[in-house]
């Protein structure tokens, strides 16, 4: 965490103190002064703001820095209960939602059904009810929320968080999410007006999440979310990959030999996601006499071991590491996590079958294949993070601060 720079001299501002607190690169006030030029009156000046906005701790004493001894210096500590994040994600047939701490912890969570194809209005209204709910069970007022983080299935504009012809949530192109979501947590809570709402594609906060909890050191990180669709999220030198209007990431609409009659939910003839996806599974598992409808209901399947689901999972992940042998030479990735309702044996057994066939042995030299380590909640902690990485960034910190009047 923490990688971006930092002003130094006079130009250094309480933000920037505190982005150097947070990423653990300075955490004493002598280390501040050494770190940003700043005289010890100035340091003190900047970290009493932050202390007045209740964003900044007192901890332990550290080690003692003199070999001459002396009081050990007090270090200091991102205050991460100041305030919660609310999050939730979106699929096509579910939704998940909790409250998480500033780091990262999840104090409330739900988890229920949600159709997203009920549209924008209904299921973003139903968000912000579950979200009062949650406050209510964490125990939290709506006042102590600082922002809301939402994953969608669907390419989203990061500047606008609007979604850009979404193939899987039908009525959302273009709808103002932000406005919406931020009116449905005040009406619901009793929340302030206005909370500041970041919507992002799923897999980009899958991967987000899981880079920065279990892969921090990882600098080119790129997970697959394969459940009713299909999606990848890549996290480079700490940050998302999203191209330049979102688009990055949408292998689910690769053209794949398999699938010349397949017929895809985007109108084309041919994608991945038409012959690979859980939505795919599900359609030929149906056609079968199996019923089965999403990507959830091929993950139960799987799970009870039915044969049927099971081989076309396989099926599906060679199909998919096929398309994969392009991005890991594409990408030259240290870790590529397959996520989603059909990440199990049979799927990562095909997927690697594929891959390792098709890429080069270069490719895959340092290359570690591996499946989520957050589970479900992997969408939940990257949109929180992203919230948090947002509103306490240098430049918006000292906005903020402002806006408290410290």
């Amino acid at each position: 965490m923490g990688g971006r720079s930092v002003k130094v001299g006079s130009h250094a501002g309480a933000g920037d103190l505190l982005e150097l607190v947070r990423s653990g690169r300075a955490t004493t006030r002598g280390a501040l002064q050494q770190a940003t030029g700043l005289s010890r009156a100035t340091v003190g000046q900047r970290l009493d703001r932050l202390f007045r906005a209740g964003w900044l701790r007192e901890g332990a004493g550290g080690p003692v820095g003199s070999p001459l001894g002396g009081r050990p210096s007090i270090t200091l500590e991102f205050d991460d209960e100041h305030a919660v994040v609310l999050a939730a994600d979106l699929d096509t047939r579910h939704a998940r939602a909790a409250v998480l701490s500033l780091g990262g912890e999840i104090q409330a969570e739900h988890s229920g059904t949600l159709v997203i194809e009920d549209g924008p209005d209904a299921v973003l209204d139903e968000l912000g009810r579950w979200f009062a709910e949650l406050l209510e069970k964490a125990g939290r007022p709506a006042d102590a929320v600082c922002g809301i983080g939402l994953a969608v299935p669907g390419p989203v504009d990061s500047d606008t968080g609007r979604v850009v012809q979404p193939p899987i949530m039908p009525g959302w192109d273009g709808y103002d999410i932000r406005d919406r979501l931020a009116r449905a947590f005040a009406g619901h809570a009793g929340g302030p007006a206005g909370v500041p709402v970041l919507v992002d594609n799923d897999a980009n906060l899958m991967a987000y999440g899981e880079q920065r909890a279990g892969y921090p050191d990882c600098s080119a990180f790129a997970l697959v979310k394969v459940s009713t669709g299909i999606g990848a999220g890549m996290v480079v030198d700490g940050a998302i990959y999203r191209g330049i209007d979102g688009g990055a990431g949408d292998i689910g609409h690769i053209r794949v030999p398999e699938g010349t009659d397949a017929l895809c939910r985007c109108g084309s003839y041919g994608c991945l996601a038409a012959v690979a996806s859980g939505g795919a599974v599900a359609r030929r598992l149906a056609e079968s006499g199996v019923p089965a409808a999403s990507g959830s209901d091929v993950r139960d399947l799987l799970t009870s071991g039915h044969p049927g689901a099971t081989a076309l999972a396989r099926e599906a992940g060679r199909c998919v590491g096929d398309v994969l042998a392009t991005v890991v030479t594409l990408l030259n990735p240290g870790v590529l996590m397959i996520a989603g309702d059909l990440a199990g044996t049979p799927f990562l057994t095909g997927v690697r079958e594929l891959l390792y066939q098709r890429a080069l042995p270069r490719s895959t030299a340092h290359l570690d294949v591996v499946t989520s380590r957050l589970g479900d909640r992997a969408g939940l902690v990257g949109a929180g993070a992203l919230v948090v990485e947002h509103l306490y960034a240098p430049e918006r910190a000292e906005e903020r601060l402002a806006a408290l009047g410290v």
